[in-house]
């Protein structure tokens, strides 16, 4: 049995990402999560300039490594967060595909609101979302890991300039202690 304090359990976003009805009904939540992470009031959210859209994996593990990242950076209260399994996986690989509109409207949608300048992807090792998308043997240790999620945050970075060209790009990966590698 695995418990929400055990820092070293499995991520298990690839058992809620098996049947295609658990992929819409994230998705739906996902969405809505995003959105209401993004919007930190009606006002200030109209009036709002922030420093970046944060774009983050929903596995509970990493919640606390990241926003202690990006406070460590100065950006408390300062991004909008977009939370998807994966992270950048969620929002390029093709098995993923439906979820990938979500993305880029949310993101839309902060530029117009929130007036931001880059995009912190941030991707994490042991990720259950890798494993869906490339297959075991795309994290079968740590230096194939990494290459895959190289890969991965290239694309997304190709993508955020094709889509988004104003836009700069932070792209890392973070281990399981939540120490954070800049990749790209």
């Amino acid at each position: 049995m695995t418990h929400a304090s055990d820092d070293h359990a499995p991520c298990r976003c690839g058992e809620l990402l098996q049947s295609r009805a658990d992929r819409r009904r994230f998705l739906q939540f996902a969405a809505l999560g995003g959105l209401a992470a993004a919007l930190v009031s009606p006002a200030s959210a109209a009036e709002g300039k922030y420093e970046a859209m944060a774009l983050t994996c929903i596995d509970p593990r990493f919640q606390a490594p990241v926003f202690n990242y990006l406070k460590g950076r100065g950006l408390a209260g300062m991004y909008s967060q977009f939370t998807i399994a994966g992270a950048a996986i969620g929002v390029v690989a093709p098995t993923f595909k439906d979820w990938h509109k979500a993305f880029w409207d949310n993101l839309a949608i902060s530029i117009q609101l929130h007036k931001i300048t880059r995009v912190i992807a941030i991707d994490h090792r042991d990720c259950g979302a890798a494993k869906v998308a490339y297959g075991d043997a795309s994290v079968a240790n740590p230096a194939i890991e990494t290459q895959t999620h190289k890969m991965v945050l290239a694309e997304f970075r190709k993508q955020l300039a094709q889509y988004h060209p104003s836009l700069t790009a932070e792209t890392g990966l973070m281990d399981l202690d939540g120490k954070f590698t800049p990749l790209g």
